[in-house]
Protein backbone atom coordinates (compact mmCIF):
# COMPACT_ATOMS: atom_id res chain seq x y z
CA UNK A 1 0.00 0.00 0.00
CA UNK A 2 1.08 3.57 -1.02
CA UNK A 3 2.40 4.49 2.47
CA UNK A 4 2.01 8.45 1.93
CA UNK A 5 -1.85 7.50 0.89
CA UNK A 6 -2.14 5.84 3.96
CA UNK A 7 -0.84 8.55 6.21
CA UNK A 8 -2.80 10.99 5.07
CA UNK A 9 -6.26 9.05 5.21
CA UNK A 10 -7.31 10.51 9.01
CA UNK A 11 -6.40 14.38 7.26
CA UNK A 12 -7.72 14.55 4.05
CA UNK A 13 -10.99 13.41 2.90
CA UNK A 14 -10.21 10.92 0.25
CA UNK A 15 -11.87 11.99 -3.50
CA UNK A 16 -14.25 8.85 -3.72
CA UNK A 17 -17.94 9.03 -5.54
CA UNK A 18 -20.68 8.37 -2.75
CA UNK A 19 -22.37 4.95 -3.30
CA UNK A 20 -26.55 5.06 -3.57
CA UNK A 21 -28.53 3.42 -1.65
CA UNK A 22 -31.83 2.94 -3.04
CA UNK A 23 -33.66 1.07 -0.25
CA UNK A 24 -32.91 3.90 2.27
CA UNK A 25 -35.75 6.88 2.88
CA UNK A 26 -35.67 9.06 5.71
CA UNK A 27 -39.07 11.68 6.64
CA UNK A 28 -38.64 13.93 9.69
CA UNK A 29 -41.10 16.97 10.30
CA UNK A 30 -37.91 19.32 11.07
CA UNK A 31 -39.99 22.53 11.22
CA UNK A 32 -42.91 23.54 14.17
CA UNK A 33 -45.06 25.05 11.22
CA UNK A 34 -45.00 21.33 9.55
CA UNK A 35 -45.27 19.46 12.72
CA UNK A 36 -48.78 22.28 13.73
CA UNK A 37 -49.56 22.06 10.01
CA UNK A 38 -49.52 18.17 10.79
CA UNK A 39 -51.27 18.09 14.09
CA UNK A 40 -54.39 20.58 12.54
CA UNK A 41 -54.63 18.39 9.34
CA UNK A 42 -54.66 14.94 11.44
CA UNK A 43 -58.00 16.30 13.27
CA UNK A 44 -59.72 18.16 10.40
CA UNK A 45 -58.39 16.54 6.96
CA UNK A 46 -57.58 12.98 7.48
CA UNK A 47 -60.99 11.82 8.88
CA UNK A 48 -62.83 13.71 5.78
CA UNK A 49 -60.52 11.67 3.05
CA UNK A 50 -60.54 8.71 5.26
CA UNK A 51 -64.55 8.56 5.30
CA UNK A 52 -64.80 9.79 1.82
CA UNK A 53 -61.87 7.07 0.35
CA UNK A 54 -63.77 4.29 1.91
CA UNK A 55 -66.97 4.81 0.63
CA UNK A 56 -65.32 5.16 -2.77
CA UNK A 57 -63.86 1.81 -2.16
CA UNK A 58 -66.81 0.10 -1.01
CA UNK A 59 -68.87 1.68 -3.51
CA UNK A 60 -66.11 -0.13 -6.15
CA UNK A 61 -66.00 -3.44 -4.47
CA UNK A 62 -69.45 -3.64 -4.93
CA UNK A 63 -69.53 -2.95 -8.66
CA UNK A 64 -66.49 -5.16 -9.03
CA UNK A 65 -68.65 -8.18 -7.15
CA UNK A 66 -71.49 -7.77 -9.86
CA UNK A 67 -69.20 -7.26 -12.52
CA UNK A 68 -67.32 -10.71 -11.40
CA UNK A 69 -70.14 -12.57 -10.85
CA UNK A 70 -70.88 -15.64 -12.25
CA UNK A 71 -67.68 -15.83 -13.92
CA UNK A 72 -64.91 -18.60 -12.23
CA UNK A 73 -61.28 -18.09 -11.01
CA UNK A 74 -60.68 -20.34 -14.59
CA UNK A 75 -62.83 -17.89 -17.14
CA UNK A 76 -60.89 -15.00 -15.62
CA UNK A 77 -57.42 -16.27 -16.63
CA UNK A 78 -58.82 -17.96 -19.54
CA UNK A 79 -60.04 -15.07 -21.75
CA UNK A 80 -60.73 -11.54 -21.11
CA UNK A 81 -63.63 -9.81 -20.37
CA UNK A 82 -66.24 -8.27 -22.98
CA UNK A 83 -69.72 -6.87 -22.99
CA UNK A 84 -70.86 -4.76 -20.05
CA UNK A 85 -68.40 -6.37 -17.77
CA UNK A 86 -65.67 -5.00 -19.66
CA UNK A 87 -67.14 -1.53 -19.66
CA UNK A 88 -68.16 -1.64 -15.71
CA UNK A 89 -64.28 -2.15 -15.52
CA UNK A 90 -63.47 1.37 -16.73
CA UNK A 91 -66.03 2.95 -14.49
CA UNK A 92 -64.50 1.33 -11.69
CA UNK A 93 -61.29 2.06 -12.88
CA UNK A 94 -62.45 5.93 -12.77
CA UNK A 95 -64.54 5.45 -9.39
CA UNK A 96 -61.21 4.64 -7.67
CA UNK A 97 -58.99 7.34 -9.58
CA UNK A 98 -61.23 9.32 -7.63
CA UNK A 99 -59.48 8.02 -4.33
CA UNK A 100 -56.43 9.64 -5.47
CA UNK A 101 -58.28 12.83 -6.09
CA UNK A 102 -59.84 13.07 -2.43
CA UNK A 103 -56.01 11.85 -0.91
CA UNK A 104 -54.82 15.02 -1.97
CA UNK A 105 -53.03 13.21 -5.23
CA UNK A 106 -53.27 15.90 -8.19
CA UNK A 107 -52.01 13.90 -11.52
CA UNK A 108 -49.74 15.30 -14.45
CA UNK A 109 -49.93 13.65 -17.52
CA UNK A 110 -47.01 13.82 -20.16
CA UNK A 111 -46.82 12.01 -23.67
CA UNK A 112 -49.57 9.83 -24.91
CA UNK A 113 -50.43 6.36 -23.61
CA UNK A 114 -50.51 3.42 -26.00
CA UNK A 115 -52.93 1.05 -26.89
CA UNK A 116 -52.76 -2.47 -26.19
CA UNK A 117 -52.38 -3.20 -30.45
CA UNK A 118 -48.99 -0.81 -29.76
CA UNK A 119 -47.44 -2.07 -27.08
CA UNK A 120 -48.85 -5.38 -25.02
CA UNK A 121 -46.54 -4.53 -21.95
CA UNK A 122 -46.24 -1.25 -19.89
CA UNK A 123 -43.10 -0.76 -17.70
CA UNK A 124 -43.42 1.48 -14.87
CA UNK A 125 -40.54 2.81 -12.89
CA UNK A 126 -39.02 3.87 -10.27
CA UNK A 127 -41.51 1.95 -8.22
CA UNK A 128 -41.30 3.46 -4.98
CA UNK A 129 -44.47 3.65 -3.68
CA UNK A 130 -48.37 2.61 -3.16
CA UNK A 131 -49.27 5.41 -4.77
CA UNK A 132 -47.76 4.75 -8.54
CA UNK A 133 -51.04 2.21 -8.75
CA UNK A 134 -52.51 5.68 -9.71
CA UNK A 135 -51.19 5.43 -13.31
CA UNK A 136 -52.93 1.56 -13.41
CA UNK A 137 -56.44 3.53 -12.63
CA UNK A 138 -55.72 6.15 -15.18
CA UNK A 139 -55.01 4.03 -17.79
CA UNK A 140 -58.57 1.74 -16.96
CA UNK A 141 -56.95 -1.38 -14.93
CA UNK A 142 -54.53 -3.13 -16.92
CA UNK A 143 -53.37 -6.40 -15.57
CA UNK A 144 -51.11 -6.81 -13.14
CA UNK A 145 -48.27 -9.11 -12.11
CA UNK A 146 -48.78 -10.08 -8.18
CA UNK A 147 -48.34 -12.17 -5.08
CA UNK A 148 -50.88 -14.59 -4.97
CA UNK A 149 -51.95 -13.51 -1.41
CA UNK A 150 -53.00 -9.72 -2.78
CA UNK A 151 -56.25 -11.56 -3.79
CA UNK A 152 -57.76 -12.44 -0.39
CA UNK A 153 -57.22 -8.68 0.83
CA UNK A 154 -60.00 -7.10 1.94
CA UNK A 155 -62.05 -5.13 -1.03
CA UNK A 156 -58.88 -4.39 -3.00
CA UNK A 157 -58.79 -8.32 -3.07
CA UNK A 158 -61.78 -8.38 -5.66
CA UNK A 159 -60.74 -4.70 -7.20
CA UNK A 160 -57.32 -6.16 -8.55
CA UNK A 161 -59.57 -9.32 -9.35
CA UNK A 162 -61.29 -7.49 -11.63
CA UNK A 163 -58.06 -6.44 -13.61
CA UNK A 164 -57.22 -9.98 -14.55
CA UNK A 165 -54.03 -9.96 -12.97
CA UNK A 166 -51.13 -12.71 -13.46
CA UNK A 167 -50.75 -14.12 -9.90
CA UNK A 168 -47.38 -15.18 -8.46
CA UNK A 169 -47.61 -17.84 -5.73
CA UNK A 170 -45.03 -17.93 -3.46
CA UNK A 171 -45.64 -21.09 -1.96
CA UNK A 172 -45.56 -23.32 -5.38
CA UNK A 173 -41.82 -23.07 -6.68
CA UNK A 174 -42.80 -23.39 -10.35
CA UNK A 175 -45.08 -20.10 -10.10
CA UNK A 176 -42.61 -17.57 -11.48
CA UNK A 177 -41.77 -19.90 -14.66
CA UNK A 178 -45.68 -19.87 -15.46
CA UNK A 179 -46.11 -16.63 -14.69
CA UNK A 180 -43.71 -15.75 -17.24
CA UNK A 181 -45.18 -17.88 -19.58
CA UNK A 182 -48.94 -16.17 -19.35
CA UNK A 183 -47.49 -13.00 -20.05
CA UNK A 184 -45.43 -14.57 -23.27
CA UNK A 185 -49.14 -15.80 -23.61
CA UNK A 186 -51.50 -12.80 -23.02
CA UNK A 187 -48.58 -10.52 -25.02
CA UNK A 188 -48.94 -12.25 -27.81
CA UNK A 189 -52.58 -13.42 -28.29
CA UNK A 190 -54.94 -12.07 -30.84
CA UNK A 191 -57.77 -11.98 -28.58
CA UNK A 192 -58.54 -9.06 -26.34
CA UNK A 193 -56.68 -9.11 -23.01
CA UNK A 194 -56.02 -5.60 -21.34
CA UNK A 195 -52.35 -4.19 -21.41
CA UNK A 196 -49.81 -5.56 -18.73
CA UNK A 197 -48.34 -3.43 -16.34
CA UNK A 198 -44.95 -4.56 -14.94
CA UNK A 199 -42.74 -2.64 -12.47
CA UNK A 200 -39.42 -4.31 -13.62
CA UNK A 201 -37.34 -3.34 -10.88
CA UNK A 202 -39.61 -5.92 -8.76
CA UNK A 203 -39.38 -3.74 -5.37
CA UNK A 204 -39.69 -0.26 -4.04
CA UNK A 205 -36.66 2.19 -4.26
CA UNK A 206 -36.06 5.59 -3.12
CA UNK A 207 -36.14 7.05 -7.07
CA UNK A 208 -32.49 8.27 -6.71
CA UNK A 209 -31.59 5.51 -9.68
CA UNK A 210 -32.74 2.74 -11.59
CA UNK A 211 -31.87 -0.60 -10.45
CA UNK A 212 -31.75 -3.95 -12.14
CA UNK A 213 -34.74 -4.80 -13.96
CA UNK A 214 -36.71 -8.30 -13.95
CA UNK A 215 -36.71 -9.95 -17.57
CA UNK A 216 -39.69 -11.43 -17.07
CA UNK A 217 -41.44 -9.26 -18.87
CA UNK A 218 -39.36 -8.97 -21.57
CA UNK A 219 -39.29 -12.54 -22.50
CA UNK A 220 -42.24 -12.14 -25.44
CA UNK A 221 -39.95 -9.92 -27.20
CA UNK A 222 -42.79 -7.47 -27.81
CA UNK A 223 -43.24 -4.00 -27.65
CA UNK A 224 -43.23 -2.15 -24.44
CA UNK A 225 -43.94 1.49 -23.65
CA UNK A 226 -41.67 2.63 -20.58
CA UNK A 227 -43.81 4.73 -18.12
CA UNK A 228 -41.26 7.11 -15.99
CA UNK A 229 -42.98 8.33 -12.54
CA UNK A 230 -42.10 11.28 -10.67
CA UNK A 231 -43.55 13.18 -6.83
CA UNK A 232 -42.12 16.67 -7.28
CA UNK A 233 -42.77 17.32 -3.80
CA UNK A 234 -41.36 19.64 -1.35
CA UNK A 235 -41.77 16.75 1.52
CA UNK A 236 -41.89 13.54 0.49
CA UNK A 237 -44.54 11.31 2.24
CA UNK A 238 -44.94 8.39 -0.87
CA UNK A 239 -41.75 6.98 -0.80
CA UNK A 240 -41.73 3.47 0.97
CA UNK A 241 -38.57 1.61 1.10
CA UNK A 242 -36.49 -1.40 3.28
CA UNK A 243 -35.02 1.53 5.90
CA UNK A 244 -37.70 4.28 6.89
CA UNK A 245 -41.05 4.99 7.43
CA UNK A 246 -43.64 2.69 7.66
CA UNK A 247 -46.79 2.02 4.70
CA UNK A 248 -48.79 3.30 7.85
CA UNK A 249 -47.06 6.67 8.45
CA UNK A 250 -46.03 7.68 4.63
CA UNK A 251 -50.10 6.92 4.61
CA UNK A 252 -51.49 9.26 7.35
CA UNK A 253 -48.64 12.24 6.42
CA UNK A 254 -49.26 11.87 2.94
CA UNK A 255 -53.57 12.56 3.90
CA UNK A 256 -52.12 15.24 5.68
CA UNK A 257 -50.93 16.79 2.78
CA UNK A 258 -53.22 19.74 1.17
CA UNK A 259 -51.89 18.27 -2.16
CA UNK A 260 -49.30 15.69 -3.36
CA UNK A 261 -47.85 16.27 -6.79
CA UNK A 262 -47.44 13.26 -9.02
CA UNK A 263 -45.99 13.32 -12.64
CA UNK A 264 -46.78 10.07 -15.20
CA UNK A 265 -44.69 10.27 -18.12
CA UNK A 266 -45.25 7.99 -21.15
CA UNK A 267 -42.36 7.47 -23.31
CA UNK A 268 -42.54 6.42 -27.01
CA UNK A 269 -43.10 2.33 -27.19
CA UNK A 270 -39.46 0.88 -27.14
CA UNK A 271 -39.82 -1.63 -30.22
CA UNK A 272 -37.03 -4.57 -29.91
CA UNK A 273 -34.73 -5.54 -32.22
CA UNK A 274 -33.78 -8.94 -33.34
CA UNK A 275 -30.94 -9.18 -30.83
CA UNK A 276 -33.25 -7.83 -27.85
CA UNK A 277 -35.89 -10.48 -28.70
CA UNK A 278 -32.88 -13.11 -28.62
CA UNK A 279 -31.68 -11.47 -25.55
CA UNK A 280 -34.29 -10.66 -22.91
CA UNK A 281 -31.40 -9.25 -20.28
CA UNK A 282 -30.42 -6.85 -23.40
CA UNK A 283 -33.73 -5.94 -24.04
CA UNK A 284 -34.50 -5.07 -20.47
CA UNK A 285 -30.73 -3.04 -19.66
CA UNK A 286 -31.98 -0.76 -23.05
CA UNK A 287 -35.20 0.09 -21.67
CA UNK A 288 -33.82 0.90 -18.45
CA UNK A 289 -31.25 2.95 -20.10
CA UNK A 290 -33.71 5.25 -21.93
CA UNK A 291 -35.83 5.48 -18.78
CA UNK A 292 -32.99 6.62 -17.05
CA UNK A 293 -32.05 9.14 -19.27
CA UNK A 294 -35.70 10.12 -19.44
CA UNK A 295 -35.66 10.93 -15.73
CA UNK A 296 -31.60 11.95 -15.43
CA UNK A 297 -30.55 9.51 -12.84
CA UNK A 298 -28.28 6.71 -12.82
CA UNK A 299 -28.45 3.08 -13.00
CA UNK A 300 -27.32 0.85 -10.35
CA UNK A 301 -27.21 -2.95 -10.37
CA UNK A 302 -28.55 -3.68 -7.12
CA UNK A 303 -31.28 -6.60 -7.61
CA UNK A 304 -34.33 -7.64 -5.56
CA UNK A 305 -31.69 -10.24 -3.72
CA UNK A 306 -29.78 -7.37 -2.65
CA UNK A 307 -33.65 -6.50 -1.17
CA UNK A 308 -34.17 -9.85 -0.07
CA UNK A 309 -30.38 -9.87 1.59
CA UNK A 310 -31.86 -6.51 3.45
CA UNK A 311 -34.71 -7.49 4.73
CA UNK A 312 -32.98 -10.81 6.02
CA UNK A 313 -30.66 -8.49 8.02
CA UNK A 314 -33.06 -6.05 9.27
CA UNK A 315 -34.69 -8.72 10.91
CA UNK A 316 -32.10 -10.22 12.51
CA UNK A 317 -30.87 -6.53 13.81
CA UNK A 318 -27.49 -7.05 12.21
CA UNK A 319 -25.27 -4.15 12.74
CA UNK A 320 -25.58 -1.73 9.91
CA UNK A 321 -28.15 -3.68 8.13
CA UNK A 322 -28.75 -0.27 5.52
CA UNK A 323 -25.63 -0.83 4.34
CA UNK A 324 -25.16 -4.11 3.57
CA UNK A 325 -25.95 -3.22 -0.06
CA UNK A 326 -23.34 -0.92 -0.18
CA UNK A 327 -20.93 -3.57 1.47
CA UNK A 328 -22.01 -6.20 -1.01
CA UNK A 329 -21.19 -3.67 -3.96
CA UNK A 330 -18.03 -2.69 -2.42
CA UNK A 331 -16.85 -6.59 -1.65
CA UNK A 332 -17.56 -7.27 -5.83
CA UNK A 333 -15.53 -4.57 -6.86
CA UNK A 334 -12.64 -5.59 -4.60
CA UNK A 335 -12.76 -9.37 -5.19
CA UNK A 336 -13.52 -9.88 -1.28
CA UNK A 337 -16.69 -12.11 -3.06
CA UNK A 338 -14.22 -14.53 -4.67
CA UNK A 339 -11.64 -15.10 -2.76
CA UNK A 340 -13.85 -15.73 0.49
CA UNK A 341 -11.28 -13.82 3.14
CA UNK A 342 -13.66 -13.17 5.40
CA UNK A 343 -14.82 -16.79 6.04
CA UNK A 344 -11.03 -17.49 6.44
CA UNK A 345 -10.44 -14.86 8.51
CA UNK A 346 -13.09 -16.40 11.06
CA UNK A 347 -11.55 -19.63 10.85
CA UNK A 348 -8.42 -18.44 11.82
CA UNK A 349 -6.50 -19.72 14.49
CA UNK A 350 -4.30 -16.22 14.12
CA UNK A 351 -7.62 -14.02 14.16
CA UNK A 352 -6.76 -12.03 17.58
CA UNK A 353 -7.77 -8.61 17.86
CA UNK A 354 -6.23 -6.34 20.68
CA UNK A 355 -8.65 -4.82 20.03
CA UNK A 356 -11.79 -5.74 17.51
CA UNK A 357 -13.61 -2.52 18.49
CA UNK A 358 -11.24 -0.21 17.17
CA UNK A 359 -9.55 -1.25 14.43
CA UNK A 360 -7.40 1.34 12.42
CA UNK A 361 -7.57 1.35 8.63
CA UNK A 362 -4.49 0.02 7.94
CA UNK A 363 -5.41 -2.61 10.19
CA UNK A 364 -8.46 -3.55 8.18
CA UNK A 365 -6.87 -3.66 5.36
CA UNK A 366 -4.14 -5.99 6.24
CA UNK A 367 -6.66 -7.64 7.67
CA UNK A 368 -8.34 -8.45 4.45
CA UNK A 369 -4.91 -8.66 2.23
CA UNK A 370 -5.92 -6.01 0.17
CA UNK A 371 -2.70 -4.33 -1.88
CA UNK A 372 -4.71 -1.98 -4.28
CA UNK A 373 -7.63 -0.15 -4.95
CA UNK A 374 -6.99 2.18 -1.32
CA UNK A 375 -10.03 3.98 -2.46
CA UNK A 376 -12.30 1.36 -2.55
CA UNK A 377 -11.33 0.04 0.27
CA UNK A 378 -11.53 3.51 2.28
CA UNK A 379 -15.15 3.76 1.14
CA UNK A 380 -16.02 0.15 2.25
CA UNK A 381 -14.53 1.57 5.84
CA UNK A 382 -16.20 4.63 5.81
CA UNK A 383 -19.26 2.76 6.36
CA UNK A 384 -18.80 1.34 9.45
CA UNK A 385 -16.51 4.39 10.59
CA UNK A 386 -19.74 6.81 10.61
CA UNK A 387 -18.53 9.20 13.22
CA UNK A 388 -15.22 9.64 11.46
CA UNK A 389 -13.07 8.92 14.25
CA UNK A 390 -10.63 6.75 12.66
CA UNK A 391 -11.43 3.50 13.51
CA UNK A 392 -14.38 0.96 13.63
CA UNK A 393 -15.55 -2.69 15.31
CA UNK A 394 -14.47 -4.94 12.63
CA UNK A 395 -16.43 -7.50 14.30
CA UNK A 396 -19.75 -5.50 12.68
CA UNK A 397 -18.55 -6.01 9.79
CA UNK A 398 -17.41 -9.73 9.64
CA UNK A 399 -20.43 -10.44 11.12
CA UNK A 400 -22.79 -8.64 8.38
CA UNK A 401 -21.00 -9.89 5.71
CA UNK A 402 -20.92 -13.47 6.98
CA UNK A 403 -24.71 -13.71 8.16
CA UNK A 404 -25.82 -12.99 4.45
CA UNK A 405 -23.97 -14.47 2.39
CA UNK A 406 -24.34 -18.34 0.49
CA UNK A 407 -27.91 -18.69 2.23
CA UNK A 408 -26.86 -19.23 6.00
CA UNK A 409 -29.71 -20.51 8.29
CA UNK A 410 -30.34 -18.67 11.33
CA UNK A 411 -28.22 -20.92 13.43
CA UNK A 412 -25.15 -20.43 11.27
CA UNK A 413 -25.30 -16.72 11.75
CA UNK A 414 -25.34 -17.60 15.63
CA UNK A 415 -22.73 -19.37 15.51
CA UNK A 416 -20.74 -17.10 13.88
CA UNK A 417 -21.55 -14.54 16.02
CA UNK A 418 -20.53 -16.61 18.72
CA UNK A 419 -17.36 -17.14 17.62
CA UNK A 420 -16.94 -13.70 16.78
CA UNK A 421 -17.59 -11.90 20.23
CA UNK A 422 -15.88 -15.29 21.80
CA UNK A 423 -12.89 -12.73 23.54
CA UNK A 424 -10.99 -15.43 24.81
CA UNK A 425 -11.17 -17.73 22.09
CA UNK A 426 -11.98 -20.54 24.77
CA UNK A 427 -15.77 -20.88 23.45
CA UNK A 428 -16.66 -19.24 27.17
CA UNK A 429 -18.47 -16.28 26.33
CA UNK A 430 -19.62 -13.73 28.99
CA UNK A 431 -23.00 -12.41 29.46
CA UNK A 432 -22.17 -9.38 27.96
CA UNK A 433 -21.15 -10.94 24.69
CA UNK A 434 -24.04 -13.71 24.80
CA UNK A 435 -25.70 -10.42 24.35
CA UNK A 436 -24.30 -8.73 21.74
CA UNK A 437 -24.51 -12.04 19.53
CA UNK A 438 -28.08 -12.58 20.51
CA UNK A 439 -29.25 -8.97 19.99
CA UNK A 440 -27.40 -8.44 16.50
CA UNK A 441 -28.57 -12.14 15.67
CA UNK A 442 -31.83 -12.37 16.83
CA UNK A 443 -33.14 -8.94 16.99
CA UNK A 444 -33.91 -9.56 21.05
CA UNK A 445 -33.66 -6.62 23.57
CA UNK A 446 -31.08 -7.00 25.75
CA UNK A 447 -33.35 -7.54 28.33
CA UNK A 448 -34.60 -10.61 27.02
CA UNK A 449 -30.99 -11.82 25.58
CA UNK A 450 -29.73 -11.51 29.55
CA UNK A 451 -32.50 -13.54 30.70
CA UNK A 452 -31.80 -16.65 28.18
CA UNK A 453 -28.03 -15.74 29.31
CA UNK A 454 -29.59 -16.73 32.93
CA UNK A 455 -31.54 -19.80 32.14
CA UNK A 456 -28.14 -21.29 29.80
CA UNK A 457 -25.94 -20.50 32.72
CA UNK A 458 -27.97 -22.57 35.37
CA UNK A 459 -25.11 -23.54 37.41
CA UNK A 460 -23.65 -19.78 37.42
CA UNK A 461 -20.35 -20.23 35.91
CA UNK A 462 -20.47 -16.38 34.52
CA UNK A 463 -20.24 -17.89 30.56
CA UNK A 464 -21.69 -19.93 28.14
CA UNK A 465 -20.94 -22.10 25.31
CA UNK A 466 -22.33 -22.23 21.77
CA UNK A 467 -23.09 -25.87 22.63
CA UNK A 468 -25.04 -25.05 25.57
CA UNK A 469 -26.81 -22.13 23.83
CA UNK A 470 -27.97 -24.96 21.39
CA UNK A 471 -29.11 -27.47 23.66
CA UNK A 472 -30.93 -24.87 25.64
CA UNK A 473 -32.59 -23.59 22.35
CA UNK A 474 -34.04 -26.99 21.40
CA UNK A 475 -36.21 -27.65 24.11
CA UNK A 476 -37.78 -23.70 24.06
CA UNK A 477 -40.33 -23.54 21.48
CA UNK A 478 -40.12 -20.09 20.66
CA UNK A 479 -36.37 -21.18 18.91
CA UNK A 480 -38.40 -23.53 16.61
CA UNK A 481 -37.22 -21.56 13.59
CA UNK A 482 -33.41 -22.33 14.13
CA UNK A 483 -34.13 -25.69 13.39
CA UNK A 484 -35.95 -25.90 10.50
CA UNK A 485 -34.62 -27.33 7.34
CA UNK A 486 -32.10 -25.46 4.54
CA UNK A 487 -34.56 -25.76 1.96
CA UNK A 488 -37.77 -24.49 4.13
CA UNK A 489 -35.36 -21.77 4.98
CA UNK A 490 -34.35 -20.44 1.50
CA UNK A 491 -37.79 -20.69 1.05
CA UNK A 492 -39.65 -19.01 2.65
CA UNK A 493 -36.58 -16.35 3.38
CA UNK A 494 -36.90 -15.10 -0.25
CA UNK A 495 -40.00 -12.97 -0.18
CA UNK A 496 -40.12 -9.22 0.30
CA UNK A 497 -42.65 -8.12 2.48
CA UNK A 498 -43.82 -4.89 0.83
CA UNK A 499 -43.25 -5.98 -2.92
CA UNK A 500 -46.27 -7.12 -4.71
CA UNK A 501 -45.08 -7.01 -8.49
CA UNK A 502 -42.47 -9.35 -9.03
CA UNK A 503 -41.47 -11.72 -11.65
CA UNK A 504 -38.03 -13.30 -12.71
Amino acid sequence: MNAKFAAEISQVDCDTEPLLNPFVHHLELNTTYEKIKTAIFTLILVPLRVGLICFIVVTGWMLATVGLFGVSDQELHEKPLEGWRKSLKSIIAQLIFCVYMVGGVKLKVIGRPSTRAEAPLVALAPHSSFVDSVAMVYLGGPSIVAKGETASIPFFGKLINYTQPIYVWRDDPESRQKSVKEIISRATSKMDWPQILIFPEGTCTNRSCLISFKNGAFYPGVPIQPVCIRYPNKLDTVTWTWEGPSALKLLWLTLTQPSSHCEVEFLPVYRPSEEEKRDPKLFANNVRAVMAKALGIPVVDYTYTDCRMMTKAKEMNLPFASSLVEVRKLRRKLGLDNTHTEEKLLEASSFICRDCSRITFIEFVDLLRLQENEQVALQLFRIYDKNNVGFIDIRDYLLGVLATENNKSPLDVIRIAFKLYDTNHNGKLTAENVCKALCQTMGLSRENAMEIFDQVDRHQLGFVTYDNFVNYAQKKSEFSHLFIDEKSYQRTGEICPNNEKKID
